[in-house]
């Protein structure tokens, strides 16, 4: 936090530190390419006209104007020789790894950020660095708030304290901070609540976990459940479509006033799972049940559907079969099941010019229509 504090003094004062509005000359390395964050970045950036690569252990070409790098984040000589004859002027970093433990989530993930700048720092061409983490910031690594007793208050807000608690998200920041001071780039953090977007196999998904449990729900002839908590069915919320964080990650990279800060990052709009979850039922065409006194965890739900899953897949000739590589249902419950509402402050970016706004109805909606246009869901 203080390297952090020192950065932004130091970036105030460093009238170099200017990004120009055009596109020319900017290279983008997308870190975690096939993930929702880092597949929404890469095709906004494309979009854009910026020279887009995209790192990741298994890529996949299935974004246009994408160039493909594998490497393992852990390993500094797969990096150097897939980097070789790379220079990034952008590093975009949208992934992380699970682990057992907190303590080991903090010592790999500080590794993989730690082992990418070190390989990337003699090129010299990095001018800024954009890292994601999320809402775990505020609220402790995954289910440790409701564990301690201690819950925040919300609205979330970029200037709150750091937890004392370990928490990967610190470990990952403080790896930004001290290569920042070492290679003199630029840097912004931003913090998404849940993720809204498409892809596949990826480790926290809850549009597409929603979407195939409806689908189950609906094959079953069963409603859909509300799986989460009273406090989660009652109090207001939010949510991140990967397209406004795409648009925050660009914007905060090339915009002179909003480099060296956090940023929280949401749709721009809040509500009430007791509002949206009907019309998710709605929109699959079956009925639901709202909270009724228990938590009824989708992970154990969804535990014993693969072979209706399979029956689906195999009778509408969808294209996959695995519901492990679409359904996150860990992740779900924990989003669902927390004991608080949760909702972030946007007024920091939205007063240094960030406008972008999406209705988080249409996020899910959006979502589930393109599912089922590639043969996802029924």
């Amino acid at each position: 936090m203080i390297l952090g504090l020192i950065l932004k003094k130091k970036s105030n004062m460093e009238s170099q530190k200017l990004f120009a509005s055009d596109t020319d000359g900017n290279i983008a390395l997308v870190v975690g390419a096939t993930g929702i964050a880092g597949s929404n970045l890469a095709s906004k950036l494309i979009e854009k006209g910026w020279t887009v690569f995209g790192l990741s252990r298994k890529p996949k070409n299935d974004i246009k104007g994408l160039q493909l790098i594998a490497a393992d984040l852990l390993n500094t000589e797969s990096l150097t020789t897939a980097l070789n004859g790379i220079l990034p002027t952008h590093v975009f970093f949208t992934t992380w790894m699970r682990k057992d433990t907190e303590e080991e989530n903090i010592r790999i993930n500080s590794a993989m950020i730690r082992n990418l700048l070190d390989v990337l720092s003699p090129k010299k061409s990095v001018k800024h660095v954009s890292l994601v983490t999320g809402l775990k910031h505020y609220l402790g690594p995954f289910d440790a708030y409701a564990t301690t007793g201690t819950l925040p208050d919300t609205p979330l807000r970029e200037e709150m304290p750091r937890l004392d608690l370990p928490n990967f998200y610190y470990a990952q920041e403080d790896e930004v901070y001290k290569a920042a001071l070492r290679d003199g780039f630029t840097w912004n953090i931003h913090r998404p609540h849940t993720l809204i977007g498409k892809t596949i196999g990826n480790a926290m998904n809850m549009g597409t976990t929603l979407a195939v449990y409806a689908s189950i729900c609906k094959q079953e002839s069963q409603p859909l459940v509300w799986p989460g908590s009273e406090a989660q069915w009652n109090g207001i919320s939010d949510v991140t479509d990967a397209t406004i964080l795409a648009e925050q990650i660009i914007w905060a990279a090339t915009t002179k006033e909003a480099n060296n800060e956090a940023f929280n990052i949401s749709n721009g709009d809040v509500f009430r799972w007791k509002w949206l979850w009907p019309k998710i039922a709605e929109w699959f065409e079956i009925g639901y049940v709202g909270y009724n006194g228990t938590i009824k965890p989708l992970e154990v739900v969804l535990n014993n559907k693969q072979s209706i899953w399979t029956k689906i897949v195999q009778d509408q000739k969808l294209e996959e079969e695995d519901l492990g590589q679409l359904a996150s249902a860990w992740h779900t419950d924990l989003d669902l099941s927390r004991p608080l509402e949760v909702m972030t402050d946007m007024s920091k970016s939205r007063q240094l010019g960030f406008t972008s706004y999406k209705s988080t109805k249409e996020s899910f909606f959006q979502l589930f229509s393109e599912l089922r246009k590639d043969r996802i869901i029924p």
